[in-house]
């Protein structure tokens, strides 16, 4: 494939002599902006950190301790907090010491740029293809009741999490891998908070359409094709909704669908509009900017959607502060 895409970039003006890889990129970040502004930002953007952390490790605390949440719903819950919690760890914090450094961006290794790329395409591959298995999930549980236990087997909820995380992994591994097998004549300013796919293509020599067009089908079949079957499966669980059930039963599935609605309208729609547009009509500037929102509040969007609106979530979270706060007590009159 890297092979192919050489071949794609014959145009360029520059003398095949000048194509090299970079010995370092240069990550700029906001390094250009006020040391003031960058201190600001830092202070605003670490309480989001540490709580969208906080919140994902509790989503997936009670996901393996509550014995009420032990069902395939929870489970693909469980799981996309674990890959949240890695997207944040992987991403979040050399972005916010990058506030805290010099001007002049921070230097990376060809490889460290590399795996941020990797880690960032497959933990958002992982997440969209989950996303899709908890949209089956409740496909099944609302509109087929009465074969649901037979079909959603612990051991199928297994396979569509490996197959979601073996998605998003091979996706990365065949992107990553082509984009660094180009030849670079840019110099290696990468003018994001991390090595971006976008932010590294167009340091790439010559003629980038055929870059472009493998983005555009990773885009289709990681993007707009499973939202095309999430927006299927929950328009027909709607449909069941809404001619079933009594009131009682209807508002809690409606939560649940609306909560898992939500979720993937804001990944989708963020990811959808940052990756799906050619590289000629884009502003890294405006990337830089919008990747705050979908790095640091997005994440703690999720955790907040899915404890706040579900009851079942915050029932076995009161029952495990009463735990806690029973054993406590009972320890300190042993005492």
């Amino acid at each position: 494939m890297g092979r192919l895409l050489t071949k794609g970039l014959s145009t360029s003006p520059w003398p095949e002599s000048n194509w090299t890889a970079p010995r370092e990129f240069i990550i700029l970040g906001f390094s250009g902006w006020p040391p003031s502004l960058r201190v600001l930002l830092f202070g605003l953007l670490l309480p989001l950190y540490l709580a969208t952390l906080a919140g994902n490790l509790l989503i997936l605390g009670l996901a393996l301790a509550a014995p009420t949440l032990r069902t395939p719903m929870y489970f693909f819950l469980g799981a996309l907090s674990a890959v949240e919690v890695a997207y944040t760890l992987a991403l979040t914090p050399r972005m916010l010491a990058g506030f805290l450094l010099p001007p002049g961006g921070q230097a990376v290794a060809p490889s460290t740029c590399a795996a941020q790329m990797g880690l960032f395409v497959a933990l958002g591959g992982s997440e969209c293809l989950l996303l899709a298995a908890m949209a089956l999930d409740r496909y099944l549980a609302i509109c087929h009741p009465l074969y649901y236990p037979q079909l959603m087997t612990a051991g199928l909820c297994w396979v569509l999490l490996a197959c979601s995380c073996t998605g998003g992994s091979v996706l990365a591994v065949g992107l990553t891998s082509a984009i660094f097998q180009l030849p670079f004549c840019h110099g290696g300013l990468v003018n994001h908070v991390f090595c971006d796919l976008p932010a590294v293509l167009v340091l790439a020599c010559g003629n980038r359409k055929l870059q472009e067009y493998v983005l555009l089908v990773a885009c289709l079949l990681l993007l707009v094709l499973p939202l095309f079957l999430i927006l299927l499966s929950y328009t027909r669980v709607l449909v069941v909704i809404l001619g079933v059930g009594d009131a009682a039963g209807r508002r809690k599935a409606f939560n649940t669908v609306a909560s898992h609605l939500t979720v993937a309208v804001l990944h989708y729609g963020c990811a959808t509009a940052m990756y799906s547009r050619p590289l000629s009509s884009r502003s890294l500037e405006e990337d830089k900017l919008v990747s705050l929102i979908y790095i640091n509040l997005t994440p703690l969007l999720y955790p907040a959607i899915y404890t706040l609106r579900n009851r079942d979530m915050q029932g076995a979270l009161q029952r495990a502060i009463s735990q806690r706060t029973s054993g406590t007590a009972h320890q300190a009159k042993l005492t």
